[in-house]
C-alpha cells in the first residue's frame, strides 16, 4: 500500500485548503467589521496564503466575499435541515426555524453577523436559507396549512423577519432570545394563515432534534 496520498490527490487537497483558508478569513472580516472594503492583500495575509494564490480560486474580492456569505448562509441551513428532519408539520418547521437561528446568537456569532448584515440580500438567493424556507412555505400553502397564496411573496416577508430578529439578538443580548423568538414566530406563524391559538401553541413546543 502506497505510504502517502499521490501527488494529484495532495495538489487538490492543498488547493481545497487554500480556497477553504480565504473564505474562513473573508468571512471573518464580515463577521468582525460587516465591511468589504479590506484588502486582498490583508485577506491573504489573515488566510495566510500569498497574495498569487488568491488568484488561483476567485477573480475579485468580490467573488471571495459572496461566497463567503453563501457558504454561511448554507451552514446555518443545513444546520436547521438536520435539526427538523422529521417535522411533518410546515408551521413547527417555520417556527422551529426562527428559534434555532435565534439561539445561534451565542453559540455562533460569526453566523448571525453575516445574516444581520447580509441576510436580506440573500433572501432569494438559491442557496442557504432562502430555497429551504421558499420549499417549507410552498409545503405549507399545499396543505393548506398556510393560507397565504403566493409562497415567494410570503419568503419576503418571513426571510426579512428573521433577518431582524437575529439583529435584535445581537443588539439586545440582555433579552429573553428564546421567548423573543417565539413571540416572532408566533406572529410569523399568524400573518401566514395559522389561528391564533394555534400558532401559540406550536411555537412553545419542544424544540425537535438535538438539544
Amino acid at each position: 500500500m502506497p505510504t502517502s496520498a499521490p501527488p494529484g490527490n495532495r495538489f487538490e487537497r492543498r488547493r481545497a485548503e487554500t480556497r477553504q483558508a480565504l473564505v474562513r478569513a473573508a468571512r471573518q472580516v464580515l463577521a468582525e467589521t460587516g465591511d468589504t472594503s479590506a484588502s486582498i492583500q490583508v485577506i491573504a495575509e489573515r488566510a495566510d496564503v500569498g497574495l498569487g494564490s488568491f488568484y488561483n480560486h476567485f477573480e475579485s474580492k468580490t467573488e471571495l466575499f459572496d461566497v463567503a456569505v453563501t457558504e454561511a448562509l448554507e451552514e446555518l441551513g443545513q444546520f436547521i435541515d438536520e435539526r427538523v428532519r422529521g417535522v411533518e408539520d410546515p408551521a413547527e418547521v417555520v417556527a422551529a426555524s426562527f428559534r434555532l437561528t435565534a439561539r445561534m446568537a451565542g453559540s455562533h456569532p460569526e453566523l448571525q453577523q453575516i445574516l444581520r448584515d447580509r441576510g436580506l440580500a440573500h433572501i432569494h438567493s438559491e442557496r442557504g436559507l432562502a430555497p429551504r424556507a421558499l420549499r417549507d412555505l410552498q409545503r405549507g400553502i399545499a396543505s393548506g396549512r398556510f393560507t397565504c397564496a403566493n409562497a415567494t411573496i410570503a419568503l419576503s416577508a418571513v426571510g426579512g423577519t428573521l433577518v431582524s430578529l437575529v439583529a435584535l439578538r445581537l443588539a439586545r443580548p440582555d433579552l429573553d432570545g428564546d421567548e423573543a423568538a417565539s413571540e416572532l414566530a408566533e406572529m410569523v406563524l399568524r400573518m401566514l394563515g395559522v389561528p391564533p391559538a394555534d400558532a401559540h401553541e406550536v411555537t412553545r413546543r419542544p424544540l425537535p432534534g438535538r438539544s
